[in-house]
């Protein structure tokens, strides 16, 4: 009887609309228990691409390691300093449901690796600004995690706790290069005589080249030497990207077959540590602390698969692949996939440990699309990133990309379209029309890629005023000023996405210009761009005279009526029908 009272009370009250709020997210609930995809697949996924350190402060004592400087006084002058961001802050909203309410599939986060401690100079020879490895491109030591970011428990408990959340983890790998020489690593591990205390290469000098560096290299002592990595002031062949270095970036040498010894450098920084670094070392990296009769990659590979071994990550992203030899790839994947396994059958009461998976590779090959790389596909790859799906938000062309992403996906088991609209290195969306724009997105064939605050509506930070303009991308994610309608577009589709597999799986027969059929041998479902109230859809034969379907963006109900179906409205110019 109380319930009755309830509900008569708000009827009498005049607020209907929160009662029929209730019918919706009801009848939400129950087609959603109905559509949820029971198996997971990489082609399909909604991934989650996250730099941890702009992403959530969640412990502030973490925020100043290794004698770095965080703040020289301006947002601008800031732009690649570390700010805060953790392990911490990222499980924390995994705890508050954040990436599942986003419907996320994989959350893909920057190198955790602990970083080069120093800078490098900003914007290239103009250095207007100190860039730190905040984004965990510059790795220095692979065997531990950065002080900035967490400790292993830290990392084990968010790692845990996604996967408990039938969400992946995906890292990132990059065979090619270690982090850049800085003053202060070279004040700590005294490999090149820069003649400065730590106190004097801790600050930002703007004055100062990293290419200084270069010109006495043959008197340092301890760093990685010329059997490990090619320097930029060394021969080395400028037009084949497998011999050459990248950005001035130190090489590693990878197609050598000779042995080598660990870094004097690496020794003495373990050395000096010694039990002090337990929190932060990965337990499975303890035993690769020493010198094996191992060419330079065979290191590099141990040292980056051990984190699959110790945290069950699930996949990689690997950085500039082109610049690395194929069979170097393939011997990363087969080792990769060994440790996952060996994880698993470590982790029986996991559940993670019962996903059936491969482990994931794809990798940024530059100006790639979705073309088929059948020699990547060979080793181990499944995509590579897509830089080519249009970021404009156009609803009357994205029907006719779809089908060509579709006719991909239906093409090779073994490839898949791995698409996005903002990522690390590019800002190319439309940001007045986000909401068109991930609509394309997420309802595209293929794996997509999320980058944080697309969903939120982030804006640039002040490094826009620095020439290198880049790093305002990674701005500060913007908790305090979310773009609600943004996100909730955002969220809707995320889970609408998730629980019909079909979408980025299935095959699609286009209709007409805003209208098409996504199906596969168990689903089906149609998707308008552009309804129009008042207006029929064509559904293009696909559903039977008088059947009952649901329109998943909104939750409406309705009929099937002479081949087209009908609703009282619209939001956010889309319709995603499917049989009730």
């Amino acid at each position: 009887m109380c319930g009755l009272n309830a509900t008569f009370a708000f009827i009498k009250l005049g607020i209907m609309k929160k009662l029929q709020a209730i019918i919706f997210t009801l009848l939400l609930l129950q087609f959603a228990s109905i559509s949820i995809a029971k198996d997971f697949e990489w082609g399909s996924a909604t991934v989650y691409f996250v730099i941890t350190d702009r992403f959530c402060n969640g412990d502030t004592t973490n925020d100043v390691n290794y004698g770095r400087i965080v703040d020289y006084g301006s947002e601008q002058i800031n732009a690649a300093t570390f700010h805060g961001g953790d392990f911490q802050g990222m499980l924390q909203k995994a705890k508050e449901g954040y990436f599942s309410d986003l419907g996320i599939d994989v959350v893909w986060m920057t190198d955790v690796y602990e970083q080069i401690h120093g800078w490098m100079t900003g914007s290239g020879p103009i250095n207007d600004f100190p860039h730190y490895g905040y984004h965990g491109y510059y790795p220095l030591d692979y065997t531990q995690i950065d002080k900035n970011f967490g400790t292993v428990a830290e990392f084990r408990e968010l790692v845990n706790t996604l996967h408990s959340q039938g969400i992946r983890v995906m890292l990132g790998a990059n065979l090619n290069n270690p982090g850049y020489p800085t003053l202060l690593d070279d004040a700590q591990y005294g490999f090149a005589d820069s003649g400065l205390t730590e106190n004097g290469a801790a600050k930002h000098i703007r004055e100062w080249s990293y290419e200084k560096f270069f010109e006495n290299r043959h008197k340092w002592n301890g760093w990685y030497d010329s059997d490990w990595v090619r320097m930029p002031n060394e021969n080395w062949n400028e037009d084949n990207p497998l011999e050459s270095t990248l950005f001035g970036m130190p090489d590693f040498k990878d197609e050598s077959i000779n042995a080598v010894k660990i870094p004097n450098f690496l020794k003495q920084k373990w050395s000096q540590e010694e039990n002090s670094n337990d929190a932060w070392v990965n337990p499975s990296a303890f035993h690769l602390r020493k010198d094996y009769n191992w060419y330079p990659l065979q290191y590099v590979i141990a040292w980056i698969t051990s984190w699959v071994e110790e945290f069950g990550i699930d996949g990689f992203r690997c950085d500039i692949v082109e610049n690395v030899n194929l069979y170097r790839w393939k011997e990363l994947n087969e080792a990769c996939n060994a440790a996952l396994t060996k994880w698993r059958n470590s982790h029986p009461k996991d559940e993670a440990s019962k996903w059936i998976d491969k482990f994931y590779m794809t990798g940024d090959f530059d100006c790639a699309s979705i073309d088929y790389k059948p020699e990547y596909a060979d080793a181990g790859f499944s995509s590579m990133v897509n830089f080519y799906f249009p970021k404009r938000g156009d609803l009357d062309g994205i029907v006719h990309t779809w089908q060509v992403y579709a006719d991909s996906v239906a093409t090779h088991s073994d490839w898949h379209p791995f698409s996005y609209l903002n990522n690390s290195y590019h800002r190319d969306a439309d940001m007045d029309n986000m909401v068109d724009c991930a609509t394309t997105l997420l309802l595209a064939p293929g794996a997509v890629q999320i980058f944080y605050g697309d969903e939120t509506g982030r804006k640039l930070s002040d490094a826009r005023l620095n020439v290198d303009s880049d790093q305002a991308f990674r701005s500060d994610m913007n908790w305090e000023e979310i773009d609600t309608i943004q996100l909730k577009h955002f969220q809707r589709l995320g889970k609408i996405r998730r629980d019909n597999s079909v979408i980025g799986l299935g095959r699609q027969v286009t209709i007409d210009t805003h209208t098409c059929v996504r199906y596969s041998n168990s689903d089906k479902l149609i998707i308008r761009v552009k309804p129009i109230v008042g207006q029929s859809i064509n559904l293009g034969g696909e559903f039977a005279e008088g059947d009952r379907v649901i329109e998943l963006y909104t939750g409406q109900i309705s009929t099937v009526n002479n081949g087209q179906v009908s609703f009282p409205r619209y939001e956010n110019n889309i319709a995603i029908i499917k049989k009730y």
